[in-house]
């Protein structure tokens, strides 16, 4: 049967959709909000960015043992339902003339709490939602709902925001995550909370970092994500000052040009089943990131002119090659891992890999302004092709297929 017509996965994928949409936009909307409406500092802004990921530090462990205890699909749409309050309170504060950037770093922070809580229940739903065998199947399909709006929501956001102004293009973030809470409540098929004796929150969080790491396969694919997130972290704030500062680009054109790596996930997405099928769902994971990342090496080369395409395309293949092993590693973490242990695992691995992401944005600035950005984009680039050494070093670099059965606890 066609994953579209399973009622459930159909509801997920909208959810998932309309989801993805709100937070693409927020990403050009919030700091627009906070730049011509509050007139904020580029320190401000920057706090902007990096407090939207200081949830991962804070509760990404924990978060894992709270939804064992919970019905995911209710976790999912709370969080849906927090995420458009908290946004609605933007254009709310703003027409009662109180809107200030401590409101708006408050909603950039507890949206950062509220999509945790989402993203370890949204990734433990799926395995119990549609069969082992359609895992990779889904996840590509996800991840391509996850990739059109990486290339259409900043458009969209500019283009929103200059014809209703930034705040009131919050509104459309609203309805984004009403949309994706009210498809959630629609599916039939309800997961349980893992039935367990109730242990201390400090062991249960033991045992998902225990198990992350014994696992020397799921240690490889963890290390390995966490490594080109952290790298990857360290080029996103060198890429615009590329761009701006040292190519004299116009915003239109660093638009464009940014627009390339969204366009690179969805092909990848899109391909990525046929890819996996014929290299291997194991194989393929080391493949895209050999292959595909020593095109980053090419960026810090481009100039201006025609010299913009040593930017463009290497950044279509860099994210080519990152959603192809983003598919391939989610369905193996998801296929490996016992049902009773999938949303501590899914916790720890998200605390280790999105964790980074602050880090490593403080990272990027701080030796963009210490060696300049193309010098910048040089080390992270190079830290990308080197973070498949994780998996090659690992039994994952003799597997054709991923293992068919889960491990056990």
């Amino acid at each position: 049967m066609s994953l579209m017509k399973h009622q459930g996965f159909r509801h997920l994928w909208v959810a998932q959709s309309a989801s993805q949409f709100g937070t693409y936009v927020s990403r050009v909307v919030l700091p627009l909000v906070a730049a011509t409406t509050l007139s904020a500092t580029p320190f401000e802004l920057g706090a902007l960015y990096a407090i939207q990921s200081v949830a991962f530090l804070v509760i990404g462990l924990p978060a894992g043992v709270w939804v064992d205890r919970m019905r995911p699909r209710t976790v999912m749409v709370t969080a849906d339902i927090v995420r458009a309050a908290l946004l609605a309170s933007i254009p709310l504060a703003w027409w009662a003339g109180a809107l200030t950037m401590v409101h708006l770093l408050a909603v950039g922070l507890l949206l950062g709490f509220a999509s945790v809580m989402f993203d370890v229940a949204y990734l433990s739903f799926l395995p119990a939602l549609v069969k082992p065998e359609n895992l990779m199947a889904g996840n590509a399909r996800l991840e391509t709902s996850r990739s059109v709006p990486q290339v259409a929501g900043p458009a969209a956001g500019g283009s929103l925001a200059g014809l209703l102004s930034a705040v009131n293009a919050v509104g459309v973030q609203v309805l984004c995550y009403v949309v994706s809470a009210v498809s959630l409540s629609r599916i039939r098929q309800e997961v349980l909370p893992v039935v367990r004796e109730r242990a201390p929150m400090l062991p249960e969080i033991a045992a998902g970092l225990r198990y992350v790491f014994t696992d020397p396969l799921m240690r490889a694919v963890t290390c390995c994500s966490a490594t080109f997130n952290l790298c990857y972290a360290i080029a996103s704030p060198l890429l615009v000052v590329m761009l701006v500062d040292e190519l004299k680009q116009p915003e239109w054109a660093v638009g464009a040009l940014m627009a390339a790596g969204g366009i690179g996930g969805l092909a990848g997405a899109m391909t990525s089943r046929m890819v996996a099928q014929r290299l291997g769902s194991a194989r393929v994971m080391w493949l895209a990131l050999v292959t595909c990342m020593p095109f980053g090496l090419l960026m810090p080369l481009s100039s201006s002119g025609w010299g913009v395409l040593l930017f463009a395309v290497p950044w279509f293949v860099l994210n080519y090659g990152l959603i192809l092993y983003n598919v391939a590693q989610i369905s193996f973490r998801q296929q490996e891992c016992p049902p009773e242990m999938m949303t501590r695992m899914n916790a720890t691995v998200r605390f280790l890999i999105w964790g980074v992401l602050p880090l490593g944005g403080m990272a990027g600035g701080a030796l963009g302004d210490w060696a300049g950005a193309r010098t910048g984009l040089a080390v992270a680039a190079a830290g990308m092709l080197f973070s498949a050494l994780w998996v090659l070093a690992s039994p994952l670099r003799t597997m054709r297929e991923l293992p068919a059965v889960p491990a056990t606890a």
